[in-house]
């Protein structure tokens, strides 16, 4: 602990009272949210607080057992199969967490003897995941197709070949090549799994990610997700053909030694994946402001860095520096978390604005212009770029 406080990488523990939404209040201070992966801001929503009562009253709050005992309730049936309804899958299987949902899978389908291909800027999960799994793993540049290529070939003689990484990037707001990575993965013979933590909701016509809107989804095997980020509930998800989803019903461990999350958080998350559905206006706004603010952003002499989505980092460089842009914006209303090492790379600690459908334009326009004035302006390239 000394060591971490020298490093500037102790983290604080915060209070936050009352719901998400467009404000927060942490340790008592009001402050505009940017901290939260609340996208559509369902989280706060009434209509999932009634679902969800609705669903503690008709089967208890808790479930008492795992999922393979007597854990798995109807509100869970009917999340599954409301999941692949929105994915067009066949099965869909759901986790505490999506953090579990990850580490469970690829060590469900990859195994000693085979080899997995991750980029280099995956989820803790998907890090996790790969360790747990004993197969070799090899690390691609980010989004980096030839990388990729490369990796797999290598790999001929392997049992079988795993892709797997994020969709959406959660610190850097960049996005895979899907549509490139599945042609690559098709051509070795390697099994695509994908995390769309902060997609789902967000991207494609009917909001179930950017498999959806890259086109791809017959390249895609294993779809990951959770339920805690747009969705605005709990949990996280597998979905896919039936036979994957019968396997890890078998072989997912995190699903089969957890008892299964509450019967009630089940039932908010389908109704906001009904609400997803219903009001596809959410994310749509959602998008067009946050293409407004990176625009501001750029304008206010911010390299970006290739995010293009709800998620902006704006790269500080040192842990020090990102705190004490987090401050400059606490001063000025604005909640801004910094992100700093083990999160990112040493040397790339960040402050990261995640945006909600409850910021108004007006909103992110205040913010953009101060973090122009919270990382300097003029100043040499590198010192804030992303």
């Amino acid at each position: 602990m000394e060591s971490m406080r020298a490093a500037g990488l102790e983290r604080p523990h915060r209070v936050r009272s009352g719901r998400q939404g467009a404000t927060v209040v942490l340790d008592g201070r009001t402050l505009l949210n940017f901290g939260s992966n609340d996208y559509l801001g369902y989280a706060g929503d009434v209509r999932l607080t009634k679902a969800a009562s609705k669903g503690a009253c008709a089967e208890g709050f808790g479930a008492g057992a795992s999922p393979l005992v007597s854990g798995h309730s109807l509100a869970h049936e009917r999340l599954e199969r409301a999941i692949a309804g929105l994915l067009a899958v066949e099965n869909a299987l759901v986790f505490p967490s999506g953090f579990a949902a990850n580490t469970a899978t690829i060590a469900a389908v990859a195994g000693s003897g085979d080899f997995v291909a991750s980029d280099e800027r995956n989820h803790a999960s998907i890090i996790d995941g790969c360790r747990l799994s004993r197969a070799e793993v090899g690390i691609y540049a980010h989004r980096d197709l030839a990388s990729l290529d490369r990796l797999l070939g290598s790999a001929k003689l392997a049992r079988r070949r795993l892709v797997v990484t994020d969709t959406l990037f959660s610190m850097d707001g960049t996005i895979a090549p899907l549509a490139g990575l599945c042609e690559v993965a098709e051509r070795h013979g390697a099994i695509v799994m994908v995390d769309e933590a902060h997609a789902t909701g967000v991207f494609g016509d009917r909001g179930s990610g950017l498999v959806e809107a890259a086109g791809c989804a017959d390249g895609v095997q294993v779809r990951v997700g959770t339920l805690s980020k747009a969705v605005g509930a709990a949990g996280g998800f597998v979905a896919g053909h039936a036979k994957l989803i019968e396997w890890l019903r078998h072989k997912a461990r995190a699903w089969i030694f957890s008892t299964a999350h509450p019967p009630a958080v089940a039932a908010a998350a389908e109704r906001a994946i009904g609400l997803i559905l219903e009001e596809p206006l959410r994310r749509r706004e959602l998008l067009e402001r946050a293409a407004s603010f990176r625009e501001s952003l750029v304008a206010e002499g911010i390299d970006l860095g290739g995010a293009a989505a709800q998620i902006v980092p704006v790269v500080a460089g040192s842990a020090e520096a990102a705190c004490g842009v987090q401050e400059a914006l606490a001063v000025e209303g604005f909640f801004v978390p910094a992100i700093r090492p083990p999160s990112v790379p040493q040397g790339r600690s960040l402050v990261r604005a995640s945006l909600s459908w409850h910021h108004s334009a007006e909103d992110l326009s205040r913010l953009a212009a101060a973090i122009g004035r919270a990382v300097g302006r003029p100043r040499t390239r590198g010192d804030f770029a992303g």
